[in-house]
């Protein structure tokens, strides 16, 4: 990523920090978990463990100050290779053995001292503060900026190309397995990871919503599920590959799988909130014959800086998302299914007046314009 692009991802995030501590009445805000942080360096935190709900790189904000503080081992390497003072951030490090080093080492970054001070530090849920502000970070940080898009894009370009050129070449007999290493290996190429990778096949595929990979033969027909990560954004997308034609059931619950998702996507009007999304997917599922489906399987939702942003259902219509207002430049991976195997997954950039992008398109492949709408969806590869 080029230190233009970095500059202005970084200064994005910030204004909006300091917007959101200036609505609250917040002098300072420590940000620890691996999302807020790729979001407020513009990426400075490649994962060192790939499963850790805290980083190893926390970022401490003031009116007039940014500082990362991190451990003494990964600080020589942030500086060197990430470069942070050209953004006007300082790093601190810190023993890593020292439980209480980083919390004690931002707050006196921020000029704080005390307990009492530490309990009117905002923070996105660690507890060593005592102002959770998760849910408005996560709300700030879903109004993607214009390099935050490109990578995005970039991104969908590669995790798309991953899935669909190792499906193209998949010969029935190979593992499950097999098909899922050489997408994961795809992936690593181009300097992403993979949150979520499954793979299924046969019969599988149809008995299970999450068919993961076990080592078994895949013969007839594979289901690739992939959740890409690359400078802590994040894109979705499923596919299918099939030898010889499928099953006929299987066809009708992806048409109906795509009817769903394209009322979803539709639903994304100038003035809409989620929950408004929520009732189009709750009244698309009754209109295909499968009323209240939606509770069989998790629906998808807001992507970006994690896999799901947040996830409700139509009924949580108390959940201080559902009033959450849908904004041109939001990214979406809705995720409908029903019951048989039938699934459609994409990601989009929420465009104006229902004019989305569709970032992991699928060049190459069979695709089918849904009836009476302008949206293309993938189908199933025969080989």
């Amino acid at each position: 990523m080029g230190d233009h692009l970095r500059a202005e991802r970084i200064s994005h995030a910030l204004v909006a920090v300091r917007r959101l501590q200036e609505k609250k009445g917040i002098e300072n805000v420590v940000l620890t978990t691996p999302g807020a942080v790729a979001w407020v360096t513009g990426g400075m935190n490649p994962p060192i463990d790939r499963t850790a709900a805290t980083d190893l790189v926390w970022v401490c904000i003031s009116a007039s100050r940014c500082v990362i503080v991190t451990t003494q081992i990964e600080a020589p390497r942030l500086i060197a290779e990430m470069q942070p003072e050209l953004f006007g951030i300082d790093v601190v490090g810190v023993p890593w053995w020292d439980a209480v080093a980083m919390v004690n080492a931002s707050a006196l970054a921020l000029g704080v001292a005390g307990d009492v001070d530490l309990h009117k530090i905002g923070s996105d849920g660690h507890p060593g503060f005592g102002l959770d502000i998760s849910d408005d970070i996560i709300s700030a940080r879903m109004s993607l900026c214009s390099a935050e898009t490109d990578e995005l894009r970039s991104l969908g370009r590669d995790a798309t190309a991953a899935v669909q050129e190792v499906l193209k070449a998949w010969t029935p007999g190979e593992t499950d397995f097999q098909i899922q290493a050489r997408i994961s290996a795809a992936m690593e190429l181009v300097g992403a990871d993979c949150p979520v990778l499954l793979v299924g096949a046969d019969d599988r595929i149809a008995k299970f919503r999450h068919p993961i990979a076990r080592g078994a033969s895949a013969n007839r027909l594979v289901m690739a599920v992939l959740v890409a990560r690359r400078s802590g954004l994040h894109v979705a997308l499923t596919r299918y590959a099939s030898a010889g034609k499928p099953a006929e059931s299987l066809l009708e619950g992806l048409a109906a799988a795509k009817r769903i998702h394209v009322k979803t996507l539709s639903a994304h009007l100038s003035g809409s909130t989620y929950g408004s999304v929520l009732e189009a997917i709750d009244e698309a599922y009754a209109a295909e014959g499968h009323s209240g489906a939606w509770r069989e399987h998790y629906q998808g939702g807001p992507i970006g800086y994690a896999q799901r942003e947040f996830e409700i259902s139509p009924v949580q219509t108390d959940s201080r998302w559902w009033q959450e207002p849908i904004s041109p430049g939001n990214a979406v991976a809705w995720n409908p299914s029903v019951a048989g195997g039938g699934k459609d997954e994409d990601t989009y950039i929420v465009g104006k007046n229902g004019a989305h992008e569709w970032i992991t398109s699928a060049p190459g492949w069979p695709t089918t314009l849904v009836p009476e709408t302008q949206f293309l969806r993938p189908d199933i590869l025969m080989l």
